[in-house]
């Protein structure tokens, strides 16, 4: 056998639809892979053809149906297939014939503290594309912040403001409502490093009370109820990996 056939087994679990590459480097670090019987290790490669890998004593399955949900996703629910702390997974909202065996794992991140719009894929090369920042996507928030931010400061967040000595990019920005205590905000934005939204509303000096994810690209959440899930159809799956 050469080595042409010989792939990384995280790249090789990433196209079962298992999880995502760096999911399956965790898998790998904990033992839970095993190559013809033996413990693989991180680094380790196979041939699906002829070898018999599992993950959790369970063989690894051949391509699954291509599958694109969108998830409506509740505070307090993590955004990965398990937590090592035992919190709720976005895949605990899902029935036992998705949950088991589909490979189903979230695109992009989306706070545990944070709800809305998340899409979740069986398709690891899929699941590139829709996060690769060529694809441009970008994502509408419906924030709350404390106090009542003044033109000045909108002005700044609306030109982005650094972070960790980065530039960021500019941001759509539109003030929805204000309360004594609270305004209610809309962003939009082309880009999503982590807990972006809420360190600059802190940086700012009006820390984030709520935040919601009301669109991803051109798929809005619409009247998904919250805690549900819905299949994406054709005309979605091709609006969205379309690239602008």
């Amino acid at each position: 056998m050469g080595d042409m056939a010989l792939e990384r087994l995280q790249k090789l679990m990433a196209a079962a639809g298992l999880c995502s590459r760096r999911q399956a480097e965790t898998l790998l670090r904990q033992g839970l892979v095993q190559v013809n019987g033996a413990v693989a290790q991180l680094g380790d490669r196979a041939d699906p053809a002829h070898d018999r890998i599992s993950v959790r004593g369970q063989p690894l399955a051949s391509r699954p149906e291509p599958l694109l949900l969108l998830l409506n996703k509740p505070a307090g629910v993590v955004c990965s297939c398990h937590d090592p702390e035992g919190r709720p997974t976005v895949l605990d909202l899902l029935p036992a014939e998705l949950r088991d065996g589909c490979g189903l794992h979230p695109v992009g991140r989306l706070d545990a503290e944070s709800r809305g719009a998340l899409l979740l894929s069986n398709q690891g090369d899929l699941t590139l594309r829709l996060t690769h920042p060529r694809y441009g996507h970008r994502k509408t928030y419906r924030v709350w912040v404390q106090g009542r931010p003044d033109g000045p400061t909108l002005s700044r967040w609306a030109a982005g403001v650094p972070l960790d000595g980065r530039a960021s990019q500019p941001v759509g920005l539109q003030v929805r409502r204000r309360t004594p205590q609270t305004t209610e905000l809309e962003l939009e934005m082309g880009e999503g490093r982590n807990r972006q939204i809420r360190r600059t509303a802190a940086l700012l000096g009006h820390p984030v009370r709520d935040l919601q994810r009301l669109a991803i690209g051109p798929l809005p959440l619409g009247d998904l109820p919250e805690g549900r899930w819905r299949r994406l159809d054709r005309q979605e799956w091709q609006a969205l990996t379309t690239q602008p």
